[in-house]
């Protein structure tokens, strides 16, 4: 099995904007007695409703805030969530709020790296047999006339790096808030032990990098879907 990397496709014309954020989210830490860092990641899971927690104020405004309080809210949220998810600093939850304008291909991505579909293309995705494609309700306003209907798809953190493309001497990520102790690599080598045998678009764990496999990309092209190029990664 091939992989590849999932880029937009700013070639092909459209113009479709949306400028929207998660409903909620987990603050993102200052100042981690363990490395010292002040940062907030980039996972998100739209598909997860945190109405049940009692004071939902905590994680409306995005903010860093001293690691005892992320790992306080951290814990009210683990019940929501499937067992193993990760929540590191800046996790968001909840469906996008915000507006949307313009042409949107069958595919668009957020600046964030939110991978959006028009909802007929994911339909013909998953009546073609690809797996572990759920799309998310959005409430995003459009400014004109017959607006497409966008989902978010929500891709699973689940996939790492070879550490044979990591530079020499690197760090470990800090093993208190899990900060990654490197920047991402130049040139992508991942991890065949910890590929998902169950998922055809997920996302590496480590640096939060768009993955898909070769069975997505073909589909993709079968199908005239449009809005994404492939970059092929190599796997070790």
């Amino acid at each position: 099995m091939r992989y590849f990397v999932i880029k937009e496709d700013r070639s092909a014309g459209y113009t479709g904007f949306v400028d929207a954020a998660h409903k909620w989210g987990l603050p993102g830490v200052r100042n981690c007695p363990g490395c010292n860092g002040t940062w907030a990641g980039g996972f998100a899971y739209p598909s997860v409703d945190l109405t049940p927690v009692a004071v939902l104020a905590d994680f409306e405004k995005a903010r860093t805030e001293p690691i005892e309080e992320y790992e306080r809210l951290r814990e009210l949220v683990r019940p929501l969530v499937p067992p193993g998810t990760l929540l590191e600093p800046g996790t968001t939850f909840g469906p996008s709020v915000g507006t949307a304008q313009g042409r949107f291909g069958s595919f668009s991505l957020s600046c964030l790296g939110d991978v959006m579909v028009r909802r007929e293309a994911l339909e013909k995705l998953q009546a073609e047999g690809l797996r572990g494609l759920k799309g998310c309700h959005m409430q995003v306003r459009f400014r004109q006339r017959n607006a497409p209907e966008l989902l978010e798809l929500e891709l699973v953190p689940v996939s790492q790096l070879h550490p044979d493309c990591l530079p020499p001497g690197h760090k470990p990520p800090c093993p208190r808030c899990g900060r990654p102790g490197v920047g991402k690599p130049k040139d992508l080598l991942l991890d065949a032990r910890t590929l998902p045998a169950d998922l055809d678009l997920f996302r590496s764990a480590d640096y939060s990098i768009e993955l898909c496999t070769e069975r997505f990309v073909d589909a993709c092209g079968r199908l005239g879907l449009e809005g994404l190029v492939f970059l092929p990664v190599c796997v070790a």
